[in-house]
């Protein structure tokens, strides 16, 4: 047993303090013998310290869809999944992460992460739909970190599906094995149809790890009855019985009768039909996608890659609805929560809120976001997106990890020093040092969130002399260490800490990045893709950073080329700057660099205010163009909204009047310049 000072601390604290000592520290006490197989590889850190180091980061609250549930609201979360998992962990500790039974925890869990290959796979338009960066050891402790943590969410009867293909499967399914140990274990095939070409059996199928705990309730998937092997092979008996024969299962020579009803007068269609009835048979672990084949096993079709056109939110490596409905129902009830951490193009959350489950998806990219929260608003009720319109249940969309702090700044004090102690890993405990109000802990040193709203302290200023008083007032009494949270510009000096005495006050400054100091790992981007390609890449981000609109300057005008039938509206992009001060401060990007994409809505509701994304345009085409983003003029309607999104996930968003293209004014209206910063 290895404890790193920080831990013993943390540890001896909660013994004096008599408060429970959660799970994820019987690990690190007790280590697990070593096991009779397990995965080694470069780079693997001990389950403990991943847990305890993964920096939890604040759920800002962007908009909500429909008015909020009394208890619940469904979430869609901006952010890295790892940080938003370990929040979601300590909402689970305090209880209000739970099921509509009141169980605290994740019910059922589907996760279909990108497949670590440098392979390039086709889109429905033939089109390069994704290439994931990571390879071997680096990808599988990627994945690993956010296994232990989706672990640590799950509900005491939860369930996980682990989506891959064959690239990484077999390493992951170690892993699995490694961390549900105890759960109960199910492989499914997914025949998703030839996805492959070449004499060496190209693939046609996808893999599906399911683990249960012995605990959880599993509703068996249903077939559409006996195939047509046992129907086919059908006998009577001289009483009028039917029943099939077949060898004995434990291996024996007899062969056995078995009757399919109990009814002798009727015929033998009217027999099968009462033994599906009554006999159901349950759904095999190879899962068929084509209806076609799936019948001929009497099965329904769990869908292909080659989705419907009602389902199709073009987005790469969509799935199918017909295969989420066959997951969630077998195993998880209405009211249950239902977490994606890989949402994508969001088939989990459309087919939970179909089902009247909770549910709960993160993900890394804005492109991801935006369709999600477009296909929640259009869902249609039947499985497939058929039949009449569904009118979701409240969700909130939330961002974590880039802050908005112009409306941070508008919270009440209260609201603002809960997100403060909240985005620097505080403990909220009031006390008093010398005559000082503190608001909490941090590692063990006391933390101040400055109360910069209040009238006295309006304008105010932290000065070296402000430092002062305090350590006057609290001496040695305070520790080695002092934290102080307050507005960037409320603070009149620039390092990072002062020193008096033997302490040290550090300078929490919001907005900020968080100095190294106080962190094992170096901040990282949460970058949004520039090409297709790269929409489904394996992201990792450590931190947090701010919002900032990027600097942007822009053309408007139509053009038809010669050889076209149709003309064109363009935006021609002639600046885009923009920067993140936590993410790479050595080196200053230039005019371009940043841009990831252009989102377009095409038929933009000012009143409702809701971004419909019709068409995305990718930086490395853009790029080929001139910088050019180029449309069909016919689909702009009154208004176009056009969002510019930086790799950082920043936003500069405009709002341009069709006339600019020349609709609705007989002729062409001229060019115009545009500046937005």
């Amino acid at each position: 047993m290895s404890l790193s000072p920080e831990q013993r601390q943390e540890l001896i604290r909660l013994l004096e303090a008599g408060e429970d000592i959660s799970p994820e520290w019987a690990r690190v006490l007790f280590p697990p013998e070593k096991r009779e197989y397990e995965l080694v590889y470069h780079g693997k850190d001990p389950e403990g310290d991943i847990i305890s180091d993964t920096l939890a980061v604040p759920l800002q609250p962007v908009r909500t869809f429909g008015r909020n549930g009394e208890n619940w609201h469904n979430m869609l979360i901006f952010g890295d999944n790892l940080q938003v998992m370990k929040t979601l962990l300590e909402m689970k500790k305090a209880g209000r992460l739970c099921n509509a039974d009141g169980t605290p925890g994740v019910r059922l869990i589907y996760i279909d992460p990108p497949f670590a290959t440098k392979q390039d796979f086709r889109g429905t338009e033939d089109q390069k739909a994704y290439q994931d960066k990571l390879k071997g050891a680096v990808f599988i402790e990627f994945l690993r970190k956010r296994l232990i943590l989706l672990r640590e969410l799950l509900a005491d009867d939860g369930t996980i599906y682990v989506h891959m293909d064959f690239r990484k499967a077999h390493y992951i399914k170690v892993i699995l094995d490694e961390l549900f140990w105890g759960f109960e274990f199910a492989e499914v095939m997914w025949l998703c149809g030839l996805m492959g070409s070449g004499k060496f059996f190209p693939k046609a199928h996808e893999t599906i790890f399911c683990y249960k705990s012995t605990k959880g309730n599993f509703n068996p998937p249903p077939r559409l009855g006996y195939s047509e092997r046992i129907t086919g092979a059908l006998q009577k008996d001289k009483d009028g019985w039917f029943y099939t024969r077949g060898r004995e299962s434990s291996g024996g020579s007899n062969y056995l009768k078995t009757y399919i009803c109990n009814n002798p007068r009727l015929s033998k269609e009217e027999a099968i039909r009462e033994a599906t009835k009554n006999r159901p048979q349950t759904a095999w672990s190879v899962w068929i996608g084509k209806e076609d084949l799936a019948h001929k096993f009497n099965d329904y079709p769990v869908g292909t890659y080659a989705y419907t056109e009602h389902e199709k939110v073009g987005y790469p490596t969509q799935k199918p609805e017909p295969l989420l409905e066959r997951i969630i129902n077998a195993s998880s009830e209405k009211g249950d929560i239902v977490l994606d951490a890989f949402p994508g193009s969001g088939t989990t959350m459309a087919v939970a809120e179909k089902l009247r489950r909770r549910w709960i998806g993160i993900d890394c990219g804005k492109l991801a976001i935006y369709t999600i929260q477009k296909r929640m608003l259009n869902l249609r009720r039947e499985i497939g997106n058929k039949g009449p319109k569904l009118d979701p249940k409240p969700f909130s969309l939330y961002n974590a990890g880039l802050y908005d702090f112009s409306k941070l700044k508008e919270l009440p004090w209260q609201d603002w020093r809960f997100f403060a102690l909240q985005l620097f890993q505080c403990r909220d405990e009031q006390h008093k040092i010398g005559g000082i109000e503190f608001d909490g802990y941090r590692k063990g040193a006391s933390v101040m969130v400055f109360k910069h709203m209040e009238a006295k302290h309006k304008d105010a200023r932290i000065t070296e002399d402000t430092i002062q008083e305090i350590h006057e007032a609290v001496g040695s009494r305070v520790g080695n260490r002092v934290f102080i949270i307050a507005p960037a510009l409320t603070f009149d000096f620039q390092q990072d800490y002062i020193d008096f005495d033997k302490v040290r006050y550090y300078a929490l400054r919001i907005p900020y990045s968080i100095i190294h100091e106080l962190h094992r790992r170096e901040f990282t981007a949460l970058k949004q893709p520039s090409d297709e390609m790269a929409v489904n890449d394996t992201v990792e981000a450590v931190g947090f950073d701010f919002i900032r609109t990027p600097e942007l300057k822009y053309r408007t005008g139509t053009e038809k080329a010669k050889g076209e039938l149709f003309e064109y509206g363009f935006i021609k992009i002639e600046t885009f700057k923009s920067d993140a001060v936590v993410r790479e401060p050595f080196k200053k990007k230039g005019n371009l660099e940043t841009l990831s994409m252009v989102m377009l809505d095409f038929d933009y509701d000012e009143r409702a205010k809701v971004f419909d994304l019709d068409e995305v345009h990718y930086a490395s085409d853009i790029e080929k163009d001139g910088w050019k983003v180029r449309f069909l003029k016919d689909r702009i309607s009154k208004k176009m909204m056009a969002v510019f999104l930086d790799i950082y996930g920043n936003e500069a968003r405009v709002l341009i009047d069709a006339a600019e293209f020349g609709k609705g004014t007989g002729k062409d209206a001229p060019k115009k310049n545009r500046k937005k910063k």
